[in-house]
């Protein structure tokens, strides 16, 4: 499948689009220092708060909003987390070792799951204190309200191989399916690996022996000045930056499968040119500078597919769609028939258009990076085979979406739960903000409603205007809809007030807004 990556590069942003024949299929976006993604990096960090309860921390790592560490996301042994810590090594009179599986793994390739037997996790309040120093690195980007998640379990990556510090653990991606190649990979990394862990990315296979030797050799060698750095800094402080969107989206994307790398901007051109020449000089050739008059992303439709990103309804080519809305818990898609009728029956009609809502479902949630607890209500299926089709077709489509699933099979109400994998903002948060109007609410009252409720508080505020004339300011929508089929309304309240009351239109009020002050001049202004 032809696929290009494009990098749409300015001073204050930089927009990452992966297109996949010619559709765009991931977006990623930073803006200036503000808005720099913070994932991968790491801080030497001072505890705040230890929440046993909660099992877990608050740690300062020198952001606006402290960063939140769970208990599982610490080292898997006191004697690691000494050693992280530059303590004393624990005696032979301290706990056993406890062994916990790193959380930071799950948002690399799909990589092996760690085989290591469960044992119970040791309490938080025994690992920390508050005012200690701890090194950590963002395994999760700030979301909303919330802080950084972070872990103690610190990988650095690369492009062929991710290093572990903490673990001797070695792994393959699970998308190199050679036995062959996964056995020798396996045997160069045992090799070299001197107690560390790494694991072999995807870009990996077919690597020389020197090539994964040198990389392993320059991961170690950034661990080793990492930690220098940290022994000389005080916390809070930032102790390793991790590359700039437009490097890390070269390292992460521009794989074997991914045909061009195109920018729009000779510096970064040059930039990227110098780090494929050092680090993968096989891919330099793909690499070209895009020249044209057209904007970049305009030229090849990026724009197009963004805008209908953003939209709530997502048509089907069948004539059925599909809805998205997003909670602060959970994201809900609905899927509805529209105007699809079908050409034989009715549980046939409804058959092909879940199943092309999947594909488009598998899409989106790609598309936008939506994340957390999703609920996908599909239309009714009266077949039990038909359902088990529709979800067999989902988790295929969600094989190729580098998020972590998991997906529970279909209800008898033709609901379908499932989780992804959320370490950043999704695209509506990256280029939307809530309505200033609704509060994000997407509602507003109705203009009946507004100028009834306006009607019932000018009931009360007239007694603190005793036999004064009163007069109303609202939103000009709401004045047109009082002096027309409000009018009959108007007049009654003027009886039971026995006073004139004035309507007057004010543009800078809030649609839902009204001012009720006293009037000097009696009647119905209608101007």
């Amino acid at each position: 499948m032809p696929s290009d990556l494009l990098i749409n590069y300015r001073p204050y942003e930089t927009r990452i689009a992966l297109v996949e024949n010619g559709v765009l299929v991931e977006f990623q976006l930073e803006r200036g220092a503000r808005g720099a993604g913070l994932l991968g990096n790491i801080y030497l960090g001072r505890i705040l708060r230890v929440l046993p309860g909660l099992q877990s921390a608050f740690v300062d790592i020198g952001l606006e909003k402290a960063a939140f560490l769970y208990v599982d996301d610490i080292c898997g042994s006191e004697r690691e987390f000494s050693r992280l810590l530059g303590q004393a090594t624990v005696t032979e009179d301290d706990p056993p070792e406890v062994l916990a599986t790193p959380d930071k793994l799950e948002k690399l390739d799909k990589l092996e799951e760690l085989s290591e037997a469960e044992s119970p996790t040791v309490p938080i309040e025994s690992l920390l204190t508050e005012g200690q120093e701890i090194m950590v690195q963002v395994s999760k980007e700030p979301i909303g309200q919330k802080g950084a998640r972070v872990t103690t379990h610190i990988s650095l990556p690369g492009r062929r191989l991710v290093f572990m510090s903490m673990i001797s653990h070695l792994g393959v991606s699970r998308r190199i399916e050679d036995e062959n190649e996964r056995k020798r990979l396996r045997d160069i990394l045992d090799f070299i690996r001197g107690g560390h862990g790494f694991i072999a990315r995807t870009a990996a296979e077919g690597a020389t022996e020197y090539e994964i030797k040198a990389e392993a050799s320059f991961l170690i060698q950034l661990w080793q000045k990492i930690l220098s750095e940290a022994e000389k800094t005080r916390a809070p402080a930032l102790i390793h930056l991790e590359l700039d969107a437009t490097l890390k989206a070269v390292r992460d994307i521009f794989t074997d499968q991914v045909e061009r790398l195109i920018l729009d901007d000779p510096g970064q051109f040059e930039k990227v040119k110098q780090f494929l020449t050092a680090f993968v000089p096989v891919k330099a050739p793909a690499l070209s500078l895009y020249e044209g008059e057209e904007p970049l992303f305009s030229a090849y439709d990026v724009e197009a597919d963004l805008a209908r990103a953003l939209s709530r309804k997502v048509w089907l080519k069948s004539g059925g769609y599909v809805v998205i809305d997003s909670t602060e818990a959970l994201t809900v898609i609905d899927v509805n028939t529209g105007r699809y009728v079908g050409h034989y029956n009715f549980e046939e009609t409804i058959l092909k258009t879940n199943l092309e809502a999947v594909r488009e479902i598998a899409y989106q949630l790609r598309l936008r990076n939506i994340g957390g607890l999703i609920v996908i209500d599909f239309i009714d299926m009266e077949k039990e085979v038909n359902r088990e089709r529709v979800f067999s077709a989902l988790k295929e489509f969600l094989r190729r979406d580098k998020g972590k699933t998991k997906i529970l099979p279909m209800s008898e109400l033709g609901l379908i739960e499932m989780t992804r994998k959320r370490t950043r903002e999704n695209i509506d948060r990256l280029l939307r903000e809530p309505c200033f109007y609704c509060q994000g609410q997407g509602y507003l009252l109705s203009r009946v409603s507004v100028f009834h409720q306006a009607f019932r508080e000018m009931e009360m505020a007239a007694c603190d205007y005793p036999g004064q004339p009163l007069t109303l300011k609202v939103h000009p929508f709401i004045r047109d809809l009082i002096l027309d089929e409000g009018r009959a309304a108007l007049e009654d309240l003027e009886k039971r007030l026995k006073r004139p009351i004035t309507i007057k239109a004010d543009e800078a009020l809030h649609l839902e807004a009204h001012r009720i002050e006293p009037g000097e001049v009696p009647g119905l202004e209608v101007n």
